[in-house]
């Protein structure tokens, strides 16, 4: 069989199509679907056994695990889903995608989504290019998953073609009679293959053919099927590679969970077999030999994916502590949207679930402290890319506070619903206005970073004298920020505590009066020109709406401990 560079070069076009439709298919998810469809995909994953089933019917309806498996990194990816759900769809997907063999068995036939990914297109593009937000992220989702397809689509056209020209792998027969041996070969043998075709299907057809000619054997045809539930991993890891932290965790928890049910298979490799096969000959009463052998793989595919999902079901969170230790985050990856005190629901008593919400309240605050130290580092940065890279963090930030905010709130709103006490709805009431408050600094980070960013695009140069103001307005409100931190870790506050608060927020003030004065004199005497000076009070008055935000916080948390 020919296969050419070009041929070559429409694989790895395939390959760009794919990763580029994973990319927007999750931009355009997470800007339109938001809280809405992350609440409703939560309902359907609120354990591990629903988000099993939820896995299996999505992949039996899509006949594809590899797009089920994609899609659960992308909504990973867009914080629609956390690891400890999507390791449960994960696994319905691997019993889902065992009705596309036996389809393969009994028909032949599989439903091939990538011929409607043209047709879908039409109808994104009124929405692409739609006025409307929401309607154009809508049209984002659809060109994404469009091209998610073709580029599936195309990774399958552009491989080489081993399923029609099986005489290719006819020197396998060679290697069919080393015992144990050849189980081991041929189960890489079939992760390769899978690998290379990017389907699961081709590989059980491809097995089917080799089954059929006699060039294998039944066990052989399994060890080919084993292989082919590690190679499948490979299209959740490709597409998890432009993804964030969590996605590429889901996708490692993807390859944990086949390689381990592999490895307990191939202990127990004869008898598993061979009940199977009694199973298909005396129970479903399949004798002849040449159908046989395809319902036997079929059974074989279906009885190991459930069993190794009853058993590993029992150990996600071992999963999930295995993937978050074998990949850890950067500084900067430290990002994905999570709750990491309340996203398990409320607990037996209000009063406990006070107490977790003020833990997550602590969380955000710190959030918006570290989210001001990168507006910071952005104020000298001069190197293009890396300002991007930060500024682009900044955003990233500011998002995930808005959906924090959201999703606390919603959770207070929740727990006063219940039995509390007077003192209690009290505390609701105070921690629900901190909530606002932190979510205001978080928008005063983001305003900052976008009037650097428009000075440096109007190519403005500060003084040193400005610079020097505005490091000390910096200086002052990473001094409240402290501060606000300090005083909502600490169970009980002093006088000296309130003190210091409101000490560095009447500095704060006091200086932003004193350098807006000084600006209308500077700009009268041309030590710079008036647009520099706009840019430059942008800043200090930015900076100080964050301190009144602070102090606002702070004066929530001493109304509720004082």
């Amino acid at each position: 069989m020919d296969y050419s560079i070009f041929d070559f070069l429409r694989l790895i076009g395939s390959l760009g199509l794919f990763l580029y439709g994973m990319k927007i298919m999750s931009e355009g998810l997470q800007k339109f679907a938001g809280d809405s469809l992350r609440r409703i995909l939560t309902a359907m994953t609120t354990n591990r056994v629903t988000g099993v089933l939820t896995g299996v019917l999505i992949t039996a309806l899509i006949q594809s695990s590899s797009a089920t498996t994609v899609m659960v990194v992308s909504f990973v990816n867009a914080g629609l889903l956390t690891l400890t759900q999507s390791i449960g769809v994960i696994m319905g997907a691997n019993i889902g995608t065992t009705v596309t063999a036996w389809i393969i068995s009994a028909l032949g036939f599989k439903v091939d989504i990538s011929a409607f990914a043209l047709p879908l297109l039409a109808f994104g593009i009124p929405f692409l290019f739609s006025g409307k937000s929401s309607r154009k992220s809508i049209g984002e989702f659809i060109f994404g998953f469009s091209f998610l397809f073709m580029g599936l689509e195309g990774l399958k056209m552009n491989a080489p073609d081993l399923s029609a020209n099986p005489d290719m792998l006819a020197f396998v027969q060679n290697y069919t009679d080393m015992g144990f041996f050849s189980i081991i070969l041929f189960l890489l043998i079939g992760a390769i293959l899978t690998m290379i075709v990017q389907a699961s299907a081709a590989t059980m057809a491809i097995t089917l053919i080799m089954c059929a000619n006699g060039w294998i054997d039944y066990h052989l045809g399994v060890a080919l099927v084993l292989g082919e539930n590690i190679g499948t991993t490979i299209t959740a890891n490709l597409a998890a590679l432009t993804a964030n932290i969590q996605a590429r965790r889901a996708a490692l928890a993807h390859l944990m969970f086949n390689v381990f049910g592999v490895c307990w298979v191939l202990v127990v490799f004869y008898p598993f077999t061979g009940a199977v096969s009694w199973f298909v000959t005396n129970v479903m009463g399949v004798t002849d030999p040449a159908v046989a052998v395809s319902f036997k793989l079929a059974a074989f595919h279906t009885a190991f994916n459930v069993s190794n999902t009853c058993i590993m079901i029992w150990l996600v969170s071992l999963i999930e502590k295995t993937v978050c230790s074998i990949i850890k985050p950067k500084d900067e990856e430290d990002e994905e949207y999570r709750l990491r005190y309340i996203s398990g629901g409320m607990l037996s008593t209000a009063e406990l679930s006070i107490i977790q919400a003020h833990k997550e309240i602590t969380l955000f605050a710190e959030r918006t402290a570290k989210m001001f130290n990168m507006v910071k580092q952005l104020f000298y940065e001069e190197n293009e890319d890396v300002f991007l890279k930060v500024y682009n963090r900044i955003e990233k930030y500011e998002s995930i506070s808005d959906r924090m905010e959201v999703e606390i709130a919603n959770y207070l709103t929740c727990v006063a619903e219940g039995r509390l006490s007077s003192e209690g709805k009290e505390e609701i009431r105070v921690m629900l206005r901190a909530v606002s408050e932190i979510e205001s600094i978080a928008d005063s980070c983001n305003n900052l970073a976008r009037s650097i960013k428009r000075r440096n695009e109007f190519k403005s140069v500060f003084t040193p004298e400005q610079n020097m103001h505005v490091e000390r307005m910096f200086e002052l409100v990473d001094q409240a920020l402290a501060r606000m931190n300090i005083v909502l870790h600490k169970p009980e506050l002093n006088h000296e505590d309130i003190n210091l608060s409101y000490n560095i927020e009447n500095e704060i003030n006091n200086y932003r009066n004193q350098l807006k004065s000084g600006n209308i004199e500077d700009i009268n005497n041309k030590k710079y020109h008036y647009q520099d000076g706009v840019y430059y009070m942008d800043m200090i008055a930015e900076s100080e709406k964050l301190g009144d935000y602070v102090i606002n916080v702070v004066q929530a948390v001493i109304d509720k401990k004082i």
